[in-house]
């Protein structure tokens, strides 16, 4: 089972080509859609795709939170909105934000799920199984499996920060697992929210080259900029811990008109340049 391109390959190829290290979030909710299209779930596709279409030059990634399709049962717009993305956008990754979790045949499925049906380039999932929930997924080789470390929610800490016999952390040993001996197919990122730069940043440290998906700018008050000082990592010439910077609402429902795809690609670029602008600092910047 053979990617088209691994997903480290493609996610640097696209940071470089578009300047970006922007993802943009698509969680569709139809009661917060444009004018005639507002609470008609047909529409889903219509609406994710006019925003594709809109800021595909601007992103690293985008990342379709699957509960928003399936909540509609809508997964059939979601088959179609990937294969338009691949269409339109073929050099941009896209990760299915679906944090599963299980093992054995069940972690089997989801990986088919993930990979065959939709095509992902990778896919978030969560490690508190263990090794064997997350092995499925390695037989898809060059796809992205971005584990949960320190999520951007207000309740993470209450496991995450847990204090293990080890001494570490919770998510600091789930960061070692990722840089080291999980890892024995380059294939692993982690998830670390915005809102937690201290902890971001120390992830960094353990985990100094794997992908970091970083949601929680924007709508969710994490701080962008302190994100990127924390997690990414890199010179004028090559990054060396790349990151992605997830936002969604904040540039989904930048306006309710008919010019909501225009909207949508500013609030996109603005953000763009205000994460090249914290990059391009980071670079000045030993550690």
């Amino acid at each position: 089972m053979t990617a088209t391109a691994p997903f480290i390959d493609k996610l640097l190829a696209a940071e470089r080509a578009h300047d970006s290290v922007l993802c943009v979030g698509l969680d569709p909710e139809p009661a917060k859609f444009p004018g005639a299209w507002q609470h008609d779930a047909a529409r889903i596709f219509d609406f994710c795709a006019t925003i594709v279409d809109a800021t595909h030059d601007l992103v690293i990634a985008f990342k379709p939170q699957i509960a928003y399709f399936s909540a509609h049962r809508a997964e059939d717009q979601l088959e179609r909105l990937m294969a338009h993305i691949r269409t339109v956008a073929p050099d941009v990754p896209v990760i299915l934000d679906a944090k599963r979790g299980d093992i054995g045949a069940t972690a089997e499925q989801y990986a088919r799920e993930a990979f065959e049906r939709y095509a992902a380039d990778a896919v978030t999932l969560s490690p508190f199984l263990g090794y064997d929930s997350i092995e499925p997924y390695m037989k898809y080789d060059g796809k992205g499996l971005i584990l949960l470390c320190r999520t951007s929610n207000l309740g993470g800490a209450d496991l995450q920060a847990q204090r293990l016999g080890s001494g570490r952390l919770l998510y600091e040993h789930i960061a070692h697992l990722a840089q080291g001996e999980w890892n024995h197919n380059g294939q692993i990122g982690l998830v670390v929210g915005a809102t937690a730069p201290a902890e971001l940043a120390r992830v960094r440290e353990i985990a100094p080259t794997v992908p970091l998906l970083i949601p929680g700018v924007g709508a969710q008050g994490g701080d962008a900029e302190a994100a990127v000082h924390a997690g990414w990592r890199g010179n004028a010439d090559r990054t060396t811990g790349p990151v992605i910077v997830s936002s969604s609402r904040a540039v989904l429902y930048a306006s309710r008109g008919n010019e909501f795809a225009a909207e949508a690609r500013r609030v996109a670029n603005d953000t763009r340049l205000l994460l090249n602008a914290a990059r391009r600092a980071r670079i000045n910047v030993p550690g």
